[in-house]
């Protein structure tokens, strides 16, 4: 089997090899080839030529060809050198065949067949789709995606289950974790730090489960977050207040609300002198300052043992001599940990939290401090979240897709058993624009007890920013 570095230096000097017909003893001859079909396509993109000729099968006998002739090993490495290697041999296999093909679908099957062997196969037009936000395959033979807020079926399909599990292999192979009958769930990222997450059977009834949420190439930023109408500049300029002068700050929301990017927006606030480190379940935060340490837990080998948990990473970073701890989310026992770390001396620390709202966001810190197993009162636990934390900002994504901040609430300590909970700014729905909402952020009149922090860290904000009624 020849290497890519001699199929190279031999191409130029060999003829190719007239064969009379593919594979064996049933040739292509000089069949031609027109249009393009939905096998494989999201929204017109990414096609299989079709027409008197099952071109699935050719593209899978090409494939199969390619790999046979080129030694790419289990898992090829997509560099620019193999990618020439594949696009000279599969001009090779066109050609000693006669197959006609436009010069458009000639280079869409081309793309196919190079992304099945060296990208994320069937999916990969829509990884590389801006506009997309989330994939969810569900199974072989139906893939979702969510474009602007809202989700939308596509005609992008898997040969079968089988394809799905290679496909989810070359994800995760990379970070050393594995999908398999002893491990069926996995949480893995891709390159650019898109989320992703698998499941298989038996656990999966619908066969592999893949569902991968999409980051923007360049990360978002506050304007950007301001033309979206997720806030506007008086609110940023009042969060980045917050952030500057050191505050605990929990960003809640529900699933897909936009918790992780507007805590990736809010800690672009953080001062560059500042160390940060940076603790979650799989890395997906893009902070731009220099001096980020990044720390991802570690899930069981296949023998079971070396897991590394979030709680046994946010304790090993209060050892690390950190400015800020940063907790991608908080769903188990690290959330004691969190609190107790916020209340010494680790201040100005961020986290996100799965809730339907502020309220709820406290009440689910508490439950997951108590998985720690510790046996505090539930009383201790409170006056630990009433002392810890500041502010509580709220996600949520609206019916018409977009993703707003609707609450702004300060925590300012116990009353009674009760931790108190005061909000400050919420989002006023004032009509609807056809199928989009419009509404404003508004003051309700009620000036936080934390402003003395920022007052004394030089980072105060308008009295007037307050204002009952003020719409910002």
């Amino acid at each position: 089997m020849a290497s890519i570095s001699d199929w190279l230096s031999r191409e130029k000097s060999e003829q190719p090899e007239q064969r009379p017909s593919f594979g064996q003893g049933q040739g292509i001859g000089s069949t031609r080839a027109t249009g393009v079909s939905g096998g494989a396509r999201p929204d017109g993109d990414g096609g299989l030529p079709t027409g008197g000729l099952d071109l699935w099968q050719l593209k899978n006998s090409i494939q199969s060809r390619l790999l046979g002739q080129l030694n790419l090993g289990q898992e090829p490495v997509p560099t620019p050198e193999v990618r020439l290697a594949i696009e000279r041999l599969f001009n090779q296999i066109i050609d000693e065949e006669r197959i006609l093909l436009g010069r458009t679908d000639r280079a869409r099957l081309f793309e196919i067949v190079v992304a099945d062997i060296l990208g994320y196969g069937p999916i990969e037009p829509l990884l590389n789709d801006d506009t997309i936000t989330e994939i969810m395959v569900n199974g072989p033979h139906q893939v979702y995606i969510e474009r602007n807020g809202l989700l939308e079926e596509t005609n992008v399909r898997f040969v079968d289950s089988e394809h799905v599990r290679r496909i989810i292999d070359r994800i995760i192979a990379p970070l050393g974790r594995r999908c398999d009958e002893a491990s069926p769930m996995v949480d893995a990222r891709l390159p650019d730090g898109s989320r992703v997450n698998a499941i298989i059977p038996p656990l999966s009834l619908n066969g592999p489960v893949l569902t991968i949420r999409k980051f923007a190439r360049t990360a978002l930023t506050v304007q950007d977050l301001i033309g979206f109408g997720t806030m506007n500049l008086q609110l940023a300029d009042f969060l980045g207040a917050c952030v500057r002068g050191r505050l605990n700050v929990v960003v809640s929301g529900g699933t897909g609300s936009g918790k992780t990017t507007l805590l990736n927006v809010l800690s672009g606030y953080i001062p560059e002198n500042e160390r940060i480190v940076t603790i979650e379940d799989a890395a997906e935060l893009q902070l731009k300052q220099r001096h980020v340490i990044r720390l991802e837990k570690r899930p069981p080998n296949i023998e079971g043992h070396g897991e590394v948990t979030i709680r046994q990473l946010v304790i090993n970073a209060l050892r690390m001599r950190p400015d800020r701890i940063i907790v991608g989310e908080s769903r188990g026992a690290e959330a004691l940990d969190m609190l107790q770390a916020m209340n010494t001396g680790h201040d100005g620390s961020l986290t996100t939290v799965h809730a339907n709202g502020p309220r709820d966001a406290l009440s689910r810190i508490e439950t997951m401090a108590m998985m720690a197993g510790s046996d505090l009162p539930l009383r201790a636990i409170r006056e630990q979240v009433a002392s810890a934390l500041d502010l509580v900002i709220h996600m949520d994504r609206l019916v018409d897709g977009s993703r707003r901040i609707t609450k702004v609430c300060e925590v300012q300590g116990m009353e009674s058993d009760t931790v108190v909970l005061q909000d400050l700014f919420e989002f006023r729905q004032t009509g609807m624009d056809g199928s989009k909402i419009l509404g404003r952020h508004v003051g309700l009149g009620i000036r936080p007890k934390f402003m003395w922090k920022l007052d004394r860290r030089g980072t105060s904000v308008p009295a007037s920013l307050f204002a009952s009624g003020q719409f910002l």
